[in-house]
């Protein structure tokens, strides 16, 4: 059984405003550090035997300063692990968006990626990974919609919650398909 850890990066001013950030290559915030650095203790204290990231910046330096920490890594990247793309609604909030598209601005086309579409590029390389890494223990450092459309996908029930910064959720891929046995966890940062 494969089992993958999979981790919301660290929080960053863009998350602080509550701005769209998709595809853009946002840094993390000092905040976002020291969550990085609390869960690479963390994780330091449990067995992990590889860590593959999104290659957008605040999920690489989640992923780098986890691997240093915890003794995982190097940290590899992996384009298919990116967010969403919001399309021309990047980079804004909701009193933005509203401005600009009025209060239907949902029912418009921007561009953006469909959940189907971003399942499609998730599993593929989850399926990769456990097949080049069977019955390993894989820590995947990626984003909170994307970890969401592939739980949906995967799980029979989709747990509650909305994924926190630096939270952590375990899923495990055997013959039988796939379980979800921790879901969101931020027990390193009640510490």
């Amino acid at each position: 059984m494969t089992t993958f850890g999979l981790i919301r990066h660290g929080m960053t001013d863009w998350n602080a405003a509550g701005r769209l950030q998709g595809q853009q290559n946002i840094p993390l915030n000092e905040t976002g550090r020291g969550q990085a650095s609390t869960l690479g203790e963390r994780l330091k204290q449990e067995r992990w035997d590889l860590i593959v990231s999104s290659d957008l910046s605040r999920a690489k330096e989640t992923a780098d300063i986890i691997a240093g920490i915890a003794g995982i890594g190097p940290a590899l990247a992996d384009r298919r692990l990116r967010e969403r793309t919001w399309g021309r609604l990047d980079g804004t909030t909701l009193e933005e968006r509203e401005a600009a598209y009025g209060a239907d601005w949902k029912k418009l086309d921007h561009g953006i990626e469909t959940s189907g579409q971003m399942f499609e590029r998730g599993i593929e390389c989850l399926e990769e990974l456990h097949a080049a890494y069977p019955g390993k223990r894989v820590l995947v450092v990626t984003h909170g919609a994307f970890i969401a459309v592939l739980l949906e996908g995967v799980l029979d029930v989709m747990p509650e919650g909305s994924l926190q910064n630096t939270s952590v959720s375990i899923i495990q891929r055997s013959v039988d398909g796939w379980t979800c046995p921790l879901f969101n966890c931020t027990a390193h940062m009640e510490v």
